[in-house]
């Protein structure tokens, strides 16, 4: 294996040089660059918050003076802290969009880029003294590259509906189709998605009572045979795997011009249906039908896509539970909490890059751990 130079990791610092700098003039003992590039190494690492950096800046020390400046040694786990509770959120994911936008190939053949939004509840960051529960944050995951596009941290899960909105703010919605949850099945969000020209494709549950019975009714007329008139799509998968058979259904239905949903839901084209028929080793069935409102009339290939997708952002949830150990970080400094978390959603992005087939986001951590060749290699998307 060739010997790291270390050109990666200075690349990565040249991003953060514009950064401004949070700091008193007279605390500034380290490089604000140099602080953030050892917190990026360190999580990608396996590193869970300011002392695992701190101790894992202290065994690479030779490593890291090769190519960064360290006037005043490795810095401690204060320094990490203090500088991760003081960087604005906003500016500090910019940073790390743009190092992604410059490194990660975007498919240019025109095909709609996926964008799965969905909420995660950081457990153990209450904040007891002033009353507030866990922090939640909403995030944008591109599926299909395996990166973040940008998160909004709230105090409450129900807070999700205020913070969407924001979110889309953020990201470019041109060629996209952007996938939610129920909760997100808002009239405001849903025409922000269409007026910046993306595609949606929202789930539909009893948060919507009116709209769902109209899509329930719609699709069970089609089904049924009832309206042969109603233009459709669908598509039929079978899956067998873990001693279970799951049978699919996937359609799309054109709404009708005279259809009653499009005076309270304008941009709404299509509803779409997912069925679900899994049997089990002894012959059980079970049933699940989901319902979702869109504003294309999309290939019914490209709706089921969009629908069996929206689970990536939940494997990277719980790529953050159980690998980065989330949940069981406690500590009650809001912005510390965010930019970690936002740390640990671009080190799975770079651990994802260059993942082969059979290797685990664990084990590429672990390599990274154990050889800085290994950690460029993630770096560089090897």
């Amino acid at each position: 294996m060739a010997k790291s130079d270390g050109a990666q990791i200075e690349l990565l610092s040249q991003y953060f040089e514009g950064l401004s700098d949070p700091r008193g003039t007279k605390n500034r003992k380290h490089k604000l660059a140099e602080l953030i590039v050892i917190c990026v190494c360190a999580i990608i690492s396996g590193a869970k918050g300011p002392t695992g950096i701190e101790r894992w800046a202290k065994g690479k020390e030779d490593f890291l003076r090769r190519f960064l400046k360290l006037p005043n040694g490795i810095p401690s786990r204060d320094s990490y802290r203090r500088i991760l509770i003081a960087l604005r959120p906003e500016a500090f994911q910019e940073c790390f969009l743009e190092w992604l936008t410059a490194c990660v190939e975007t498919d240019t053949d025109g095909t709609p880029r996926l964008i799965a939004i969905d909420g995660k509840t950081c457990r153990g960051s209450h904040d007891h003294s002033k009353g507030l529960g866990p922090l939640h944050i909403v995030s944008a995951w591109a599926s299909e590259q395996g990166i973040t596009l940008g998160q909004i941290a709230t105090d409450e899960k129900s807070n999700e509906i205020t913070a969407i909105p924001k979110l889309l703010e953020q990201i470019d919605l041109q060629n996209s189709i952007v996938t939610i949850d129920a909760m997100g099945c808002q009239k405001k969000i849903v025409e922000q998605i269409d007026k910046g020209k993306g595609a949606y494709v929202v789930a539909v549950q009893d948060n919507q009572p009116t709209l769902l019975a109209e899509i329930e009714s719609m699709v069970m007329t089609k089904l049924e045979g009832v309206k042969e008139d109603l233009e459709s799509r669908a598509i039929n998968l079978s899956e067998q795997g873990h001693g279970r058979i799951d049978e699919r259904s996937y359609g799309i239905i054109k709404l009708p011009k005279d259809s009653p949903l499009k005076k309270s839901w304008p941009s709404v084209k299509a509803i779409g249906y997912a069925i679900r028929i899994t049997q089990d080793v002894k012959g059980n069935e079970s049933f699940e039908n989901r319902y979702f409102i869109i504003n294309r009339y999309l290939p019914v290939s490209t709706f089921a896509s969009a629908v069996r997708n929206h689970w990536s952002i939940e494997a990277m949830h719980w790529t953050l539970d159980v690998t980065f150990r989330e949940d069981s970080q406690q500590t009650s400094e809001r912005t510390l909490v965010n930019n970690l978390s936002w740390l640990r959603r671009f080190a799975i992005s770079m651990l994802k890059r260059g993942q082969k087939k059979g290797e685990s986001i664990v084990g590429r951590m672990e390599m990274a751990a154990y050889n800085t060749d290994r950690l460029e290699q993630v770096l560089c998307g090897q």
